[in-house]
C-alpha cells in the first residue's frame, strides 16, 4: 500500500517489528480524519471510526490483519435529503505480501486465456512496497465498501409516480411509418 497525504486516515504499521506472536492494534480517527473521510465518501458526517486488528505473520514474509471496523456516520436521504444515522460494523481479513514474492502469484489462466476464480474462495494477497503496511487505509476502505448508496429515511417511501401510460409503452407497428406514403 502506497502512503499518500490525500489520505485522510493513517496508521502504518512496520512489517520488520511483527514477531511471530500476534500483536492486537486499535485505531480511531480523531475529528480531522473523520472530517477527511465524510469529504472522501461524499456523506454529511463521520461521527466515529475505530477498528481493531490482529497483528501477525502469515508464512514465510507475509502479513495478516484480522478484525473488525465500526463506524457512525451520517447520510442524505436519497429521497428527502434529510440526515440519515448509519452504524457500520463489519469484519476484515487482509493478507499482505511483499512486492515479489512468490506468494503474491497470478490469477492461473486456461489455455483458452480465461481465469477460474472461486467466488466464495479466499482474496488474493495484498501487494505492498518497503517495510509497512497502512491499517488506517485497510479500516478505511472497508468502511467505504459497506456505505449503503441509497440511505433512506425509515419512513419515507417513493410515490406511486408513473411517467408514462400503457399507449406509450405499446410497441409501435413496423408499418406505421408507411401510412403517410402516398404515390405520385
Amino acid at each position: 500500500m502506497k502512503n499518500d497525504d490525500d489520505i485522510p486516515f493513517s496508521y502504518a504499521v512496520k512489517v520488520g517489528r511483527i514477531s511471530a506472536n500476534p500483536v492486537e492494534v486499535t485505531i480511531s480517527a480523531d475529528a480531522e480524519e473523520r472530517s477527511g473521510l465524510a469529504k472522501l465518501w461524499s456523506v454529511l458526517e463521520v461521527k466515529a471510526l475505530s477498528a481493531t486488528f490482529t497483528v501477525q505473520r502469515w508464512k514465510r514474509d507475509g502479513v495478516r490483519l484480522r478484525g473488525r471496523v465500526t463506524a457512525d456516520i451520517v447520510q442524505a436521504c436519497v429521497v428527502t435529503l434529510d440526515p440519515v444515522a448509519a452504524h457500520i460494523d463489519e469484519p476484515v481479513e487482509v493478507v499482505f505480501v511483499p512486492e515479489g514474492s512468490k506468494l503474491a502469484r497470478p490469477v492461473v489462466a486456461t489455455e483458452s486465456g480465461e481465469m477460474l476464480l472461486d467466488p466464495e474462495g479466499p482474496d488474493a494477497p495484498e501487494i505492498f512496497t518497503g517495510d509497512t503496511i497502512d491499517a488506517g487505509v485497510v479500516a478505511a476502505e472497508h468502511v467505504a465498501l459497506a456505505i449503503d448508496p441509497y440511505s433512506r429515511r425509515a419512513d419515507v417511501a417513493f410515490s406511486g409516480h408513473i411517467e408514462s401510460t400503457d399507449e406509450d409503452d405499446k410497441k409501435p407497428s413496423p408499418f406505421a411509418v408507411l401510412k403517410d406514403w402516398k404515390k405520385d
